[in-house]
Protein backbone atom coordinates (compact mmCIF):
# COMPACT_ATOMS: atom_id res chain seq x y z
CA UNK A 1 0.00 0.00 0.00
CA UNK A 2 1.30 3.54 -1.07
CA UNK A 3 2.11 6.07 1.71
CA UNK A 4 -1.09 8.53 2.73
CA UNK A 5 0.03 12.07 2.32
CA UNK A 6 -1.73 14.03 4.93
CA UNK A 7 -1.50 18.26 5.32
CA UNK A 8 -2.18 19.32 8.71
CA UNK A 9 -2.92 23.44 9.07
CA UNK A 10 -1.88 25.77 11.36
CA UNK A 11 -2.35 29.47 11.18
CA UNK A 12 -2.53 30.57 14.99
CA UNK A 13 -1.55 29.84 18.42
CA UNK A 14 -4.57 28.00 19.18
CA UNK A 15 -3.95 25.97 16.26
CA UNK A 16 -0.44 24.68 17.26
CA UNK A 17 -2.02 23.47 20.87
CA UNK A 18 -4.66 21.33 18.40
CA UNK A 19 -2.43 20.08 15.81
CA UNK A 20 0.10 18.86 18.33
CA UNK A 21 -1.33 15.95 19.49
CA UNK A 22 -2.38 14.84 16.28
CA UNK A 23 0.57 15.49 14.54
CA UNK A 24 2.51 13.07 17.26
CA UNK A 25 -0.54 10.69 17.20
CA UNK A 26 -0.35 10.11 13.14
CA UNK A 27 3.53 10.01 12.78
CA UNK A 28 3.52 7.11 15.00
CA UNK A 29 2.28 5.70 11.49
CA UNK A 30 5.06 4.35 8.94
CA UNK A 31 2.11 4.78 6.33
CA UNK A 32 1.38 7.82 7.06
CA UNK A 33 2.95 10.96 5.42
CA UNK A 34 2.07 14.28 7.56
CA UNK A 35 3.00 17.56 6.06
CA UNK A 36 2.71 20.43 8.66
CA UNK A 37 1.55 23.29 7.03
CA UNK A 38 2.04 27.12 8.69
CA UNK A 39 -0.13 29.57 6.78
CA UNK A 40 1.94 32.74 9.03
CA UNK A 41 -1.51 34.25 10.07
CA UNK A 42 0.46 34.51 13.49
CA UNK A 43 4.38 35.17 12.40
CA UNK A 44 6.02 36.94 15.39
CA UNK A 45 7.74 34.97 18.10
CA UNK A 46 6.03 35.38 21.51
CA UNK A 47 2.96 34.39 19.07
CA UNK A 48 4.17 31.48 17.17
CA UNK A 49 7.95 30.18 16.97
CA UNK A 50 7.93 29.91 21.30
CA UNK A 51 4.82 27.73 20.61
CA UNK A 52 6.46 25.31 18.45
CA UNK A 53 9.28 24.47 20.56
CA UNK A 54 7.52 24.18 24.06
CA UNK A 55 4.78 22.23 22.43
CA UNK A 56 7.80 19.72 20.57
CA UNK A 57 6.38 20.48 17.04
CA UNK A 58 8.83 20.11 13.75
CA UNK A 59 9.28 22.93 11.68
CA UNK A 60 6.53 23.37 9.11
CA UNK A 61 7.23 21.45 6.14
CA UNK A 62 5.69 24.34 4.15
CA UNK A 63 5.60 27.76 5.72
CA UNK A 64 3.21 30.00 3.27
CA UNK A 65 4.33 33.63 5.54
CA UNK A 66 0.90 35.30 4.88
CA UNK A 67 1.29 37.61 7.40
CA UNK A 68 -1.62 40.03 8.39
CA UNK A 69 -4.25 42.35 6.35
CA UNK A 70 -7.93 42.57 6.05
CA UNK A 71 -10.34 39.66 6.56
CA UNK A 72 -10.08 39.66 2.75
CA UNK A 73 -6.31 39.66 1.92
CA UNK A 74 -5.25 37.42 4.71
CA UNK A 75 -8.01 34.49 3.27
CA UNK A 76 -7.19 35.23 -0.58
CA UNK A 77 -3.53 35.21 0.08
CA UNK A 78 -3.81 31.78 2.09
CA UNK A 79 -5.93 30.27 -0.87
CA UNK A 80 -3.59 31.50 -3.42
CA UNK A 81 -0.41 29.65 -1.25
CA UNK A 82 -1.74 26.65 -0.03
CA UNK A 83 -3.33 26.04 -3.38
CA UNK A 84 -0.17 26.15 -4.47
CA UNK A 85 0.97 23.38 -2.26
CA UNK A 86 -1.90 20.86 -2.96
CA UNK A 87 -1.59 21.32 -7.00
CA UNK A 88 2.59 20.08 -5.92
CA UNK A 89 2.55 17.78 -3.41
CA UNK A 90 -1.14 16.25 -4.12
CA UNK A 91 -2.07 15.26 -0.47
CA UNK A 92 -4.76 12.81 0.10
CA UNK A 93 -6.57 14.71 2.95
CA UNK A 94 -6.18 17.81 4.56
CA UNK A 95 -6.82 18.72 8.27
CA UNK A 96 -8.14 22.01 9.53
CA UNK A 97 -8.37 22.85 13.14
CA UNK A 98 -10.48 25.29 15.20
CA UNK A 99 -12.23 28.91 13.71
CA UNK A 100 -9.20 31.13 12.12
CA UNK A 101 -9.08 32.79 8.63
CA UNK A 102 -6.47 30.18 8.16
CA UNK A 103 -8.87 26.82 8.64
CA UNK A 104 -11.36 28.57 6.25
CA UNK A 105 -9.46 29.76 3.48
CA UNK A 106 -7.44 26.33 3.44
CA UNK A 107 -10.63 24.43 3.62
CA UNK A 108 -12.05 26.57 0.57
CA UNK A 109 -8.92 25.27 -1.24
CA UNK A 110 -9.12 21.69 -0.48
CA UNK A 111 -13.39 21.32 -1.28
CA UNK A 112 -12.17 22.84 -4.60
CA UNK A 113 -9.32 21.11 -5.06
CA UNK A 114 -12.10 17.79 -4.49
CA UNK A 115 -9.58 16.77 -1.85
CA UNK A 116 -10.99 14.77 1.31
CA UNK A 117 -11.47 17.28 4.01
CA UNK A 118 -11.57 16.61 8.17
CA UNK A 119 -12.56 19.63 10.43
CA UNK A 120 -10.97 19.00 14.09
CA UNK A 121 -13.07 21.08 16.77
CA UNK A 122 -15.99 21.14 13.77
CA UNK A 123 -20.04 22.06 15.35
CA UNK A 124 -19.45 24.71 17.58
CA UNK A 125 -21.73 27.75 17.54
CA UNK A 126 -22.21 31.19 19.17
CA UNK A 127 -24.93 31.99 16.93
CA UNK A 128 -23.62 35.84 16.46
CA UNK A 129 -22.54 35.91 12.86
CA UNK A 130 -20.57 39.58 13.30
CA UNK A 131 -18.02 37.38 14.94
CA UNK A 132 -15.54 36.61 11.68
CA UNK A 133 -15.10 32.68 14.03
CA UNK A 134 -18.62 31.97 13.52
CA UNK A 135 -18.45 32.78 9.87
CA UNK A 136 -15.15 30.36 9.32
CA UNK A 137 -17.05 27.85 11.41
CA UNK A 138 -20.31 27.24 9.52
CA UNK A 139 -18.70 27.40 6.09
CA UNK A 140 -15.54 25.32 6.94
CA UNK A 141 -18.08 22.50 8.14
CA UNK A 142 -20.31 22.90 5.23
CA UNK A 143 -17.14 21.89 3.36
CA UNK A 144 -15.46 19.52 5.25
CA UNK A 145 -16.41 15.49 4.91
CA UNK A 146 -15.16 14.05 8.15
CA UNK A 147 -16.42 16.79 11.25
CA UNK A 148 -14.51 15.66 14.61
CA UNK A 149 -16.93 17.63 17.59
CA UNK A 150 -15.67 18.19 21.12
CA UNK A 151 -19.42 17.88 22.77
CA UNK A 152 -22.71 16.51 21.97
CA UNK A 153 -24.25 20.25 21.27
CA UNK A 154 -21.82 20.75 18.31
CA UNK A 155 -23.50 17.40 16.96
CA UNK A 156 -26.96 18.78 17.56
CA UNK A 157 -25.91 22.19 15.66
CA UNK A 158 -24.38 20.14 12.63
CA UNK A 159 -27.57 18.20 11.97
CA UNK A 160 -30.04 21.26 12.26
CA UNK A 161 -27.81 22.50 9.48
CA UNK A 162 -28.47 19.56 7.39
CA UNK A 163 -25.25 17.90 7.73
CA UNK A 164 -25.06 14.27 7.58
CA UNK A 165 -25.07 12.10 10.50
CA UNK A 166 -22.63 10.07 8.46
CA UNK A 167 -20.16 12.71 8.46
CA UNK A 168 -19.83 13.45 12.58
CA UNK A 169 -17.78 11.85 14.81
CA UNK A 170 -18.24 13.11 18.35
CA UNK A 171 -14.32 12.61 19.79
CA UNK A 172 -14.08 14.98 22.21
CA UNK A 173 -11.33 17.97 22.97
CA UNK A 174 -7.74 17.89 20.92
CA UNK A 175 -6.63 20.55 22.96
CA UNK A 176 -7.42 19.16 26.36
CA UNK A 177 -5.14 16.38 24.66
CA UNK A 178 -2.34 19.49 25.11
CA UNK A 179 -2.85 20.37 28.13
CA UNK A 180 -3.12 17.22 30.18
CA UNK A 181 0.71 16.78 28.55
CA UNK A 182 1.85 20.00 29.19
CA UNK A 183 0.18 20.53 32.71
CA UNK A 184 3.55 18.51 34.93
CA UNK A 185 5.98 20.46 32.71
CA UNK A 186 4.53 23.70 33.25
CA UNK A 187 3.99 23.39 36.88
CA UNK A 188 8.60 24.07 36.61
CA UNK A 189 7.76 27.11 34.93
CA UNK A 190 9.77 30.09 36.99
CA UNK A 191 6.55 33.07 35.85
CA UNK A 192 5.09 33.03 39.32
CA UNK A 193 8.54 34.21 40.82
CA UNK A 194 9.60 36.42 37.77
CA UNK A 195 6.20 38.37 38.45
CA UNK A 196 6.18 38.12 42.03
CA UNK A 197 3.24 35.92 42.67
CA UNK A 198 5.15 33.41 44.83
CA UNK A 199 7.07 33.73 47.84
CA UNK A 200 8.23 30.90 49.89
CA UNK A 201 6.52 28.18 48.40
CA UNK A 202 3.47 30.08 48.62
CA UNK A 203 1.20 31.66 45.86
CA UNK A 204 -0.14 35.07 46.06
CA UNK A 205 -4.05 35.75 44.84
CA UNK A 206 -3.94 36.92 41.47
CA UNK A 207 -6.62 36.81 38.42
CA UNK A 208 -5.52 36.37 34.98
CA UNK A 209 -7.10 38.08 31.48
CA UNK A 210 -6.50 37.84 27.91
CA UNK A 211 -8.56 40.41 25.70
CA UNK A 212 -8.08 40.77 22.20
CA UNK A 213 -11.80 39.81 20.29
CA UNK A 214 -12.88 43.35 17.92
CA UNK A 215 -16.16 44.06 19.96
CA UNK A 216 -13.80 44.29 22.95
CA UNK A 217 -10.48 46.08 21.84
CA UNK A 218 -11.88 48.03 18.42
CA UNK A 219 -13.90 50.33 20.23
CA UNK A 220 -12.73 52.95 22.51
CA UNK A 221 -15.83 52.61 24.75
CA UNK A 222 -15.99 49.44 25.12
CA UNK A 223 -12.10 48.80 26.18
CA UNK A 224 -12.52 52.02 28.71
CA UNK A 225 -14.83 50.26 30.53
CA UNK A 226 -13.29 46.62 30.69
CA UNK A 227 -10.06 48.66 31.70
CA UNK A 228 -12.30 50.64 34.41
CA UNK A 229 -13.28 47.28 35.23
CA UNK A 230 -10.04 45.78 35.85
CA UNK A 231 -8.62 48.76 37.97
CA UNK A 232 -11.58 48.18 40.18
CA UNK A 233 -11.07 44.58 40.58
CA UNK A 234 -7.06 45.53 41.07
CA UNK A 235 -7.70 47.24 43.95
CA UNK A 236 -8.56 43.93 45.66
CA UNK A 237 -6.63 41.17 43.75
CA UNK A 238 -4.10 42.09 41.16
CA UNK A 239 -4.51 40.98 37.45
CA UNK A 240 -1.62 39.98 35.21
CA UNK A 241 -2.68 40.78 31.81
CA UNK A 242 -0.42 39.16 29.21
CA UNK A 243 -0.98 41.41 26.04
CA UNK A 244 -1.96 40.65 22.86
CA UNK A 245 -0.17 42.78 20.35
CA UNK A 246 -3.37 44.25 18.67
CA UNK A 247 -5.11 44.76 21.75
CA UNK A 248 -2.01 46.33 23.33
CA UNK A 249 -1.78 48.96 19.96
CA UNK A 250 -5.88 49.90 20.69
CA UNK A 251 -4.91 50.64 24.56
CA UNK A 252 -2.10 53.23 23.10
CA UNK A 253 -3.91 54.40 19.94
CA UNK A 254 -7.07 55.12 22.18
CA UNK A 255 -4.35 56.72 24.88
CA UNK A 256 -6.13 54.80 27.99
CA UNK A 257 -3.03 53.83 29.29
CA UNK A 258 -3.08 56.32 31.79
CA UNK A 259 -6.38 56.70 32.18
CA UNK A 260 -6.40 53.58 34.26
CA UNK A 261 -3.55 52.25 36.83
CA UNK A 262 -2.28 49.69 34.58
CA UNK A 263 1.27 49.28 35.15
CA UNK A 264 3.03 48.98 31.98
CA UNK A 265 6.19 46.32 32.21
CA UNK A 266 7.75 44.79 28.55
CA UNK A 267 11.05 44.15 30.44
CA UNK A 268 12.61 40.74 31.66
CA UNK A 269 13.23 41.78 35.27
CA UNK A 270 11.84 40.00 38.50
CA UNK A 271 8.87 42.57 39.92
CA UNK A 272 8.73 42.58 43.80
CA UNK A 273 5.29 43.71 44.38
CA UNK A 274 2.13 43.52 41.93
CA UNK A 275 -0.57 44.79 44.42
CA UNK A 276 -3.26 46.76 43.64
CA UNK A 277 -1.85 47.01 39.98
CA UNK A 278 -3.11 45.37 36.48
CA UNK A 279 0.14 43.83 35.28
CA UNK A 280 0.71 44.54 31.62
CA UNK A 281 3.23 42.04 30.19
CA UNK A 282 3.98 40.96 27.11
CA UNK A 283 2.59 37.65 25.08
CA UNK A 284 3.59 34.58 27.20
CA UNK A 285 4.63 30.64 26.25
CA UNK A 286 2.44 28.08 26.58
CA UNK A 287 3.89 26.89 29.46
CA UNK A 288 4.30 29.99 31.24
CA UNK A 289 0.58 30.96 30.58
CA UNK A 290 -0.30 27.53 31.42
CA UNK A 291 1.31 27.67 34.70
CA UNK A 292 -0.37 31.17 35.26
CA UNK A 293 -3.82 29.89 34.52
CA UNK A 294 -3.42 27.13 36.91
CA UNK A 295 -2.93 28.74 39.72
CA UNK A 296 -5.04 31.60 39.34
CA UNK A 297 -7.94 32.55 41.61
CA UNK A 298 -10.04 33.13 38.38
CA UNK A 299 -9.66 33.89 34.75
CA UNK A 300 -11.33 36.88 32.76
CA UNK A 301 -11.17 36.63 28.92
CA UNK A 302 -12.92 36.71 25.33
CA UNK A 303 -10.81 33.55 24.09
CA UNK A 304 -12.79 30.41 23.28
CA UNK A 305 -10.04 27.86 24.41
CA UNK A 306 -9.46 29.74 27.51
CA UNK A 307 -12.99 29.00 28.63
CA UNK A 308 -12.16 25.03 27.53
CA UNK A 309 -8.91 25.07 29.65
CA UNK A 310 -10.52 26.66 32.86
CA UNK A 311 -13.09 24.05 33.06
CA UNK A 312 -10.50 21.50 33.09
CA UNK A 313 -7.99 22.88 35.50
CA UNK A 314 -11.00 23.75 37.82
CA UNK A 315 -10.35 27.46 37.33
CA UNK A 316 -13.18 30.08 37.60
CA UNK A 317 -13.87 31.95 34.32
CA UNK A 318 -15.42 34.87 33.45
CA UNK A 319 -15.99 35.47 29.76
CA UNK A 320 -15.92 38.84 28.46
CA UNK A 321 -18.99 38.46 25.51
CA UNK A 322 -22.65 38.15 25.33
CA UNK A 323 -22.33 34.37 24.30
CA UNK A 324 -20.40 31.64 23.66
CA UNK A 325 -19.48 28.59 21.22
CA UNK A 326 -18.56 26.87 23.83
CA UNK A 327 -21.87 26.54 25.85
CA UNK A 328 -20.56 23.03 28.03
CA UNK A 329 -18.15 25.21 30.03
CA UNK A 330 -20.91 27.21 31.44
CA UNK A 331 -23.44 23.94 31.48
CA UNK A 332 -20.75 21.41 32.88
CA UNK A 333 -17.29 23.50 33.47
CA UNK A 334 -16.25 26.31 35.71
CA UNK A 335 -17.02 29.54 32.60
CA UNK A 336 -19.66 32.03 33.58
CA UNK A 337 -20.84 34.35 30.74
CA UNK A 338 -20.40 37.98 32.19
CA UNK A 339 -20.48 40.35 28.82
CA UNK A 340 -18.27 43.49 28.93
CA UNK A 341 -20.34 45.98 30.89
CA UNK A 342 -18.17 47.03 33.61
CA UNK A 343 -20.88 46.56 36.58
CA UNK A 344 -21.07 42.85 35.94
CA UNK A 345 -17.59 42.29 35.66
CA UNK A 346 -17.06 43.56 38.84
CA UNK A 347 -19.87 42.04 40.50
CA UNK A 348 -18.74 38.80 38.86
CA UNK A 349 -14.97 39.31 39.68
CA UNK A 350 -16.32 39.95 43.52
CA UNK A 351 -18.42 36.81 43.98
CA UNK A 352 -15.25 34.33 42.85
CA UNK A 353 -13.47 36.22 45.74
CA UNK A 354 -16.46 35.74 48.51
CA UNK A 355 -15.66 32.31 47.24
CA UNK A 356 -18.82 31.81 45.25
CA UNK A 357 -17.88 29.27 42.27
CA UNK A 358 -19.21 27.78 39.96
CA UNK A 359 -18.89 23.72 39.91
CA UNK A 360 -16.50 21.82 38.24
CA UNK A 361 -17.26 18.80 35.76
CA UNK A 362 -14.77 17.08 33.39
CA UNK A 363 -16.88 16.97 30.14
CA UNK A 364 -17.02 13.89 28.55
CA UNK A 365 -13.81 12.53 26.14
CA UNK A 366 -11.93 15.94 27.55
CA UNK A 367 -10.31 13.21 28.30
CA UNK A 368 -6.87 13.67 26.49
CA UNK A 369 -7.07 10.86 24.12
CA UNK A 370 -8.82 12.52 21.52
CA UNK A 371 -5.93 12.40 18.67
CA UNK A 372 -6.22 8.66 19.55
CA UNK A 373 -9.56 8.48 18.21
CA UNK A 374 -9.93 11.46 15.26
CA UNK A 375 -6.93 8.46 13.72
CA UNK A 376 -8.71 5.53 14.38
CA UNK A 377 -11.33 7.19 12.51
CA UNK A 378 -9.58 8.30 9.61
CA UNK A 379 -7.72 4.93 9.74
CA UNK A 380 -10.67 2.88 9.15
CA UNK A 381 -12.78 5.48 6.78
CA UNK A 382 -9.43 6.01 4.14
CA UNK A 383 -6.15 5.24 5.46
CA UNK A 384 -6.68 1.61 5.93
Amino acid sequence: MKVKKIFVVVGTRPNFMKAAPLLKEFRKHPKIRTVLVHTGQHYDHDMSDSFFIELNLPEPDIYLGVGSGTQAVQTGNIMIGFEQACLRDRPDLVIVVGDVNSTLACALTAAKLCIPLAHVEAGLRSFDRTMPEEINRILTDQLADYLFTTCEDARTNLIREGISKEKIFFVGNVMIDTLLNHLKIAQNSDILEKLGLKKNKKTKRYALLTLHRPSNVDKSFALKGILFALNELAKEIPIIFPSHPRTLKQIRQFKLLKEVSIQEHLGQCRIKNVAKKVLLIPPLGYLDFLSLMSHATFVLTDSGGVQEETTILGVPCLTLRENTERPITVREGTNTIVGNQPNEIIKAGRRIMENITPQKKIPRYWDGKTAGRIFQILHQKILA
